[in-house]
């Protein structure tokens, strides 16, 4: 699997925990666990919590990384 700004968060935090342990502890997105996060996707929560375009796509290129 290769995360995308269209992965939905609970897609990551199901199937790629330290994934979503950098998304929670170093971008500050908490929402994993939130209902919400059903149904966002990563640009989406990324952007609810004011992240840039630039910085969405840093977040997702390293994340990726951790994939690897």
């Amino acid at each position: 699997m290769t995360i995308t700004k269209s992965t939905r968060i609970t897609d990551i935090a199901e199937k790629h925990p330290k994934a979503a342990e950098i998304l929670m502890e170093k971008y500050g997105m908490h929402c994993i666990g939130c209902y919400a996060a059903a149904f966002e996707t990563v640009e989406e929560g990324a952007k609810a919590h004011g992240m840039s375009k630039k910085e969405i796509d840093d977040m997702v290129e390293e994340l990726n990384k951790v994939l690897k």
